[in-house]
């Protein structure tokens, strides 16, 4: 019987997957701007919008709650430049477009973005 698990595997263990959302999220704080696949520019916003309402709590316990995913200058960043700009808005902070699938394997392409 299914039980509705949450969640995509993406053919990875759980470390993998921890890293690849890790390593996304990094890049979409970094660049404001990414192009992945369908799939994982879904998750991504499934794991990037909880750290982002933490950040614009801002208190100790959030920073270092947010540090436990994100490097110290990737953190650094989420609270000063990019929390600020959310302050009030409720939700959402992302949005994904989609994309000409990838030529290579066909592949469904979105391009996820901060708002």
């Amino acid at each position: 019987m299914r039980k509705r698990k949450k969640g995509k595997k993406f053919g990875r263990v759980r470390e993998q997957r921890k890293a690849l959302m890790k390593s996304l999220a990094s890049s979409l704080i970094l660049h404001k701007k990414i192009r992945t696949t369908e799939t994982k520019a879904k998750e991504l916003r499934r794991f990037i919008e909880p750290l982002i309402t933490k950040a614009k709590i801002g208190d100790l316990h959030k920073v270092r709650l947010v540090r436990k995913y994100l490097s110290d200058e990737i953190t650094k960043k989420l609270f000063s430049e990019i929390a600020p700009l959310y302050k009030e808005r409720a939700g959402g902070y992302t949005r994904i477009t989609k994309i000409p699938s990838r030529d290579s394997d066909g592949a469904k392409m979105s391009q996820i973005e901060l708002v």
